[in-house]
């Protein structure tokens, strides 16, 4: 870490934080900046590399011919249980994860990607109590846009205490 001056600020790349001295009091003022994998810890069920054509944007053209979509999910619940016991019955299978993204890319369309992860992070944690926190990303690789790309999208974080039941 650097020295810093009075009202200047310092970012920590190791403790992800910024620290700032106040000119009048020398005081710090620590911001913890955290990203979602250090705010959930524990077990998690991992979806990777999922693929569907879909009908999603906001454009005629995808609306019509449709394109690719690829979709990660992590889903985190106590996996401990099902470790102990190798039962099904105790944990949740990944073929029902993999369902409900399914049926929502290759479903009704969305204008949004924020739309689509959103659905699937909410469908995700209403039907399964076990799930406390969902992460969601969409990505499309085919965008029009000039240079090259793997794919352009959006993640999502969802807790269980973000999730209206009905």
């Amino acid at each position: 870490m650097t020295s810093a001056g009075a009202g200047e600020s310092i970012y920590c790349t190791h403790a992800h934080a910024i620290i700032h001295l106040t000119p009048a009091t020398r005081i710090f003022i620590v911001s913890v900046l955290t990203d979602y994998r250090e705010m959930i810890k524990g077990d998690k069920l991992v979806l990777r590399g999922l693929k569907f054509h879909g009908y999603h944007g906001v454009k005629p053209e995808e609306r019509k011919l449709g394109q690719k979509f690829l979709i990660d999910v992590d889903a985190w619940m106590d996996l401990q249980p099902a470790g102990s016991s190798d039962r099904l019955s105790d944990t949740i299978s990944y073929t029902a994860i993999y369902s409900i993204v399914r049926d929502v890319v290759e479903g009704a369309p969305h204008n949004l990607l924020e739309s689509v992860a959103e659905q699937i992070a909410s469908t995700v944690l209403g039907k399964f109590f076990q799930i406390s926190a969902v992460r969601v990303q969409v990505g499309k690789p085919h965008v029009a846009v000039l240079g090259p790309i793997d794919y352009l999208g959006v993640e999502i974080v969802r807790h269980r205490t973000n999730v209206v039941q009905s």
